[in-house]
């Protein structure tokens, strides 16, 4: 018989839970426990129940309750009843105790779980309330008894699953070209095909954060400065009619005029065409400069989610060399350098310049300068970040120099640093694709399972962490790497099994769910019926299988970590090569596209750590910190050069392709060192490695703009104001204030050095 339990969910009936509550309720009871009686009343209620397949829990307390106001024992049935009342308090409480925290606004981990989400405002606050009781719906009717178990015990991390329910996906790299030329609708509006720069801008702008409400992840445009481009030519034409319109006088002959660039110049001294042409030039960029600012000041304004978060934007940009395209990427640059408002650093979109030999990174290429003044800006503006379009894993066959189209073929980032771009069921390319999901798995307690198994078998005993040569002999070694990777296979295969439901589950979703993002965003989505599944175009999404704390892996099995040990750079190596492989397998098995992602955890950096010092202790190197490292990093507590730390990540990113990242962390004030931001792309670019960023830190005066590379500044030294903004880095994106990080983040930061050269 089958017992139906309070959260619905099913489990074999066993009368030893009732002869424990029984004897539980006799123990509060001056008669004491009786063993004898409590088995046979759970005897009489399991032959009360004969002949049914299922029944309730409320059933059965029902009739234990009667069985013991039968017995001789009528005292104890109220003890049961108290007990049974109190465990139904005692599970309230739980949810009331979290409910208070929410509304106390409490800083902790449930409340912080997302530095950008702002969960003290109502919105805020309505959001963790869903997120929180949505969990526990997932875990009891949407996730398999394996997976459920798996994340409960920390093997593997679902992300999003408060999420789940909707069947929304992760994140997408707009067309935005198409809603540019086409129009759209949204709600109850529509907006017609744009005719100028700043519908366009305004357009792009409204297009992220319409998909961001349909979906969990992040929004990306992956050829901003290609879509936009166009628009320069509009606009300059339509200043061209302007001049016309002046001075009654027919200049149609300057409408296909092509300038070499859209520069500003003094007009003194021209004459007739010549000085039409730079007056309608310097119209165009005044009108261009405009709209990336709105562009940049919409997104970090407009609120998605019930008004809760700004939109987590990303614009990829830098290789259209037409002057249409400098213009808007020499534009946006210079709009990032001045800031938003009173001169802040802007927090979205992130920005991710895409270095390319022969377009922009060598000194003969055509948008070099650009490129220089991207370092400028991304060494005091923390953006853009840099994708490497020259590793080998980046380098589409159909990319020509010549091709105006070339953009569909270059690889775009999301700035967390998730990435698509291989697909088996069409062209390669990251437009109108994305991520579906995610799952990670914990390398660190895989790592500390199989060292207390192979100690165990092998007969030799010593602190995991703290081991030598001594203690870790061939036998051992050879031992411990097999468990782990038995392990490691064992839980990736979990991990894909969960994403495989996960996806026919979001196949079941209608187009009509997602009005704007299966309008034609979503590749082939514009085949699709407002009745129609999606199943037919989530084929094109990735799944993602992530992991963790490889550092701390390492030590468990080796006794130190990739960046202090060529031994345990291999064996990292070969961990990591291990689950790329086995992700080409499920993608053969399920005919899908599984990627390896270096997980960017943030909500997650925390979790695991709790779960397993509560199992195995406090272990040196191992489980002594607040937070795992992040993916495949170097600790971030480990001081070393950025070329050292390059050469170690650079081989994980060829094996990461569902997203990667390399961090440098700066020492001092960037501003003024624009060639430690082109020395880090020069690293990337040597060690083969796909996408960058630098850490720095700009702490600014609210009050009178004052900035400084203090990330202790407490008092404006010009001023006197307390009012002080700092900008860190978290997790791909930025945030300006770090009361709204979780505590695991929030240890990692504190734990932070830079990398000399």
């Amino acid at each position: 018989m089958q017992v139906i339990k309070r959260d619905g969910r099913i489990a074999e009936f066993n009368p030893e839970r009732i002869v424990k509550a029984i004897t539980l309720a006799m123990s509060q009871t001056p008669g004491g426990v009786d063993i004898d009686l409590a088995n046979k009343i759970a005897a009489n209620v399991e032959k009360s129940l004969e002949g049914k397949m299922q029944a309730s829990v409320y059933e059965i307390q029902d009739l234990v309750e009667k069985k013991l106001m039968a017995s001789s024992r009528k005292e104890v049935a109220q003890s049961y009843i108290t007990y049974r009342y109190n465990r139904d308090v005692a599970r309230k409480s739980r949810t009331k105790d979290m409910f208070l925290e929410i509304i106390e606004t409490k800083s902790n981990d449930v409340t912080r779980e997302n530095a950008n989400m702002n969960a003290d405002t109502p919105a805020g606050m309505m959001m963790k309330f869903a997120s929180e009781t949505t969990k526990p719906f997932v875990d009891d009717f949407l996730l398999s008894t394996e997976a459920r178990e798996a994340h409960q015990k920390g093997y593997i991390h679902i992300h999003d699953k408060d999420y789940y329910p909707t069947k929304s996906l992760t994140c997408l790299q707009h067309p935005l070209d198409k809603i540019l030329k086409e129009g759209f609708r949204a709600g109850h509006g529509s907006s017609r095909p744009a005719k100028r720069i700043e519908t366009a801008s305004i357009i792009g702008c409204i297009s992220l954060e319409t998909v961001q409400n349909e979906m969990h992840g992040g929004q990306a445009i992956p050829e901003f400065d290609y879509y936009l481009a166009p628009f320069v030519k509009k606009t300059y034409v339509e200043e061209i009619k302007k001049i016309e319109e002046l001075l009654d006088k027919d200049l149609s002959h300057l409408y296909e005029y092509t300038p070499d660039d859209y520069i500003t110049k003094d007009l003194k001294g021209l004459k007739d065409d010549e000085r039409y042409i730079q007056m309608a030039i310097n119209s165009t960029v005044n009108r261009v400069h405009q709209s990336m600012e709105a562009f940049i000041h919409n997104m970090n304004t407009i609120h998605s989610r019930g008004g809760n978060q700004v939109v987590f934007s990303s614009i990829n940009y830098g290789t259209d060399t037409s002057p249409e395209g400098r213009c808007i990427i020499r534009e946006m640059l210079t709009s990032t350098k001045r800031g938003v408002g009173n001169g802040e650093t802007p927090i979205f979109p992130i920005q991710i310049w895409k270095k390319k030999r022969g377009v922009n990174y060598l000194p003969e290429d055509k948008n070099y300068d650009l490129y220089k003044l991207a370092c400028e800006v991304s060494a005091k503006r923390f953006f853009p970040n840099f994708l490497n379009l020259d590793a080998t894993f980046n380098v589409h066959p159909k990319w020509r120099a010549d091709d105006p189209n070339r953009g569909y073929y270059e690889v775009a980032t999301m700035g967390c640093r998730t990435r698509v771009f291989s697909n088996r069921h069409g062209e390669d390319t990251s437009v109108g694709r994305g991520n579906l999901s995610f799952t990670t798995v914990n390398l660190v307690r895989l790592a500390i399972e199989a060292a207390k198994e192979a100690q165990e078998r092998v007969g030799i005993y010593f602190d995991i962490g703290t081991g030598s040569e001594e203690h870790m002999t061939p036998e051992y070694n050879k031992v411990v790497k097999k468990i782990f990777l038995q392990k490691l296979e064992q839980y990736t295969s979990v991990a894909a099994r969960q994403l495989y439901d996960r996806y026919h589950f979001q196949c079941t979703a209608v187009a009509k769910q997602f009005p704007m993002l299966m309008s034609g965003l979503w590749q082939d989505s514009e085949k699709l019926k407002p009745n129609d599944t999606v199943e037919s175009v989530l084929k094109h999404g990735t799944l993602g299988i992530g992991f963790i704390g490889l550092a701390e892996c390492l030590i468990a099995l080796t006794g130190k970590h990739h960046a202090e040990s060529e031994k345990a750079q291999k064996l990292g190596i070969e961990i990591i090569t291990q689950m790329r492989d086995d992700c080409q397998s499920y993608s053969d098995k399920y005919d899908l596209n599984y990627s390896l992602l270096a997980t960017p955890a943030e909500g997650l950096s925390g979790r695991f750590t709790k779960i397993d010092r509560k199992e195995f202790g406090t272990i040196h190197g191992v489980t002594d910190k607040d937070y795992y490292t992040n993916s495949n990093h170097v600790p971030v507590w480990y001081k070393c050069t950025a070329e050292h730390k390059a050469k170690i990540e650079a081989p994980y990113h060829e094996l990461t392709l569902g997203g990667h990242i390399f961090y440098i962390e700066l020492d001092g004030d960037a501003t003024h060192n624009p060639e430690s931001v082109e020395a880090v792309v020069d690293l990337m670019d040597k060690y083969n490695m796909g996408y960058g960023s630098i850490n720095h830190t700009r702490s600014r005066c609210i009050d009178c703009g004052f900035e400084n590379a203090d990330k202790d500044l407490k008092v404006c030294p010009v001023c006197g104001g307390t009012n002080i903004d700092t900008i860190q880095r978290i997790t791909g994106y930025l945030v300006g204030t770090t009361s709204r990080w979780n505590n695991g983040k929030l240890a990692e930061l504190r734990d932070r050095v830079t990398h000399g050269r």
